[in-house]
């Protein structure tokens, strides 16, 4: 790894991977803002004028706007163009789904008055029908939406085993996940999840990557109010994709002073009754940061008679390792977190929400995470705090 002034340097490739990434996302971003202006134009006629081309352009550049103004300092700003960017991103989201529906339909319509050479003009929705009805159901559910996003869940687990000690009877193990702390995400939020976790009693909590999200400025406060959990068998966490794109060493720094234990391709057996392993997240190979550690050794590594836990952002299960723990943790989907963008994950992972037997003795577990990342909007994936309960069950 190269380092200058303490900071690693990204590789060439890591280089161009990003750029791939920003032209692929710009590409899919503008091509949906230009698919709005058409519809604007349609059903507007020649009124869809220069205000409208100036907001769009202002939207599609937002989010690289607001990381550049939070690199610089500029926060108030950076907040305030980040709730109107990110809203109107998951509100563009919505309008683009329900009109890709209407689209289909006309197209459906179209295509039957020309098969059986008739009229069906009365049944076409005008364009104005087909610009106004998406976006008043997208404002609508976005609205909805904000309201989702704050009501945390908690989702409970129940988890018979004679793999921990007969005296402890039950241990509660508290998970979060994809909390984003920043510029959205902040102390309000983060007292909702706070207040739910303090509610289950944890022996343990762990994070499982992505706590914070951008530039780690001014979130002191945050801290002190993670640091307000203390369960009597500690804290624990792995990183995320986020963790890297902030900036690890800051994001470590952040973690820690929250009174987490980061595992970084490590475990250990916590107070001699379960055992706890995490791993980095693959985004730091992109910076050359990834701590590279054998799964399989590393679990071969604890003691095979107790409970072991592992701790992974994304739910990507090594077959490898399948019997080596009991159950593994993780988060990273956020279920979509707009429906009917939740499909999208499911062509990446094999499961994106809730429990799944792997095996005779592996589970895992997928948090539906507790933040939002852009828009500050769920829709059919409310937030989520899980809590696990391991029962003794005498052999």
């Amino acid at each position: 790894m190269t380092v200058e002034h303490g900071l690693p340097l990204i590789t060439r490739s890591s280089t161009t991977k990003m750029y791939l990434f920003l032209i692929t996302f710009f590409l899919l971003y503008g091509g949906m803002h230009l698919y709005v202006f058409l519809k604007a134009k349609s059903a507007f006629g020649g009124n869809a004028n220069v205000y409208l081309i100036l907001f769009i352009m202002i939207m599609v550049l937002a989010p690289v706007i607001v990381r550049i103004s939070e690199r610089q300092g500029f926060e108030s700003f950076a907040r305030l163009l980040s709730y109107a960017g990110y809203t109107w991103m998951g509100i563009l989201l919505l309008f683009f789904s329900v009109s890709i529906l209407i689209d289909a339909y006309r197209l459906l319509v179209y295509i039957g008055g020309f098969i059986f050479e008739q009229n069906l003009s009365p049944i076409t929705p005008s364009a104005r029908f087909s610009f106004f009805m998406p976006l008043l159901l997208s404002i609508s559910i976005s609205a909805y939406g904000y309201f989702e996003a704050i009501n945390i869940k908690t989702e409970k687990v129940t988890i018979k085993t004679n793999r921990t000690p007969a005296e402890v009877g039950k241990l509660m193990i508290v998970q979060i996940s994809d909390v984003h702390l920043g510029l959205i995400v902040r102390e309000e939020r983060l007292k909702r999840i706070v207040e739910e976790v303090k509610k289950a009693n944890p022996d343990i909590l762990v994070s499982t990557g992505d706590l914070i999200d951008g530039q780690i400025n001014k979130l002191e406060r945050l801290a002190e109010l993670l640091r307000e959990i203390n369960p009597r068998y500690g804290k624990f966490a792995v990183t995320g994709n986020h963790e890297f794109y902030a900036g690890v060493s800051q994001a470590l720094n952040f973690t820690e002073s929250a009174g987490f234990k980061v595992l970084r391709g490590e475990g250990l057996t916590v107070a001699q009754l379960i055992n706890i392993a995490g791993v980095d997240d693959p985004a730091g190979k992109r910076y050359g940061l990834y701590k590279e550690v054998s799964e399989r050794e590393l679990l071969l590594g604890l003691p095979h008679e107790k409970f072991t836990l592992l701790l992974k952002h994304r739910p990507l299960v090594n077959k490898d390792t399948l019997g080596l723990f009991d159950l593994q943790l993780s988060g990273h989907t956020h279920k979509g977190q707009i429906f009917p963008y939740g499909l999208i994950p499911g062509l990446f992972y094999r499961h994106t929400a809730g429990y799944l037997k792997l095996s005779d003795n592996s589970y895992l577990y997928v948090s539906k995470g507790a933040g939002t990342w852009g828009p500050p909007i769920r829709f059919l994936s409310p937030p989520e705090v899980t809590v696990i309960e391991l029962i003794h069950l005498p052999q």
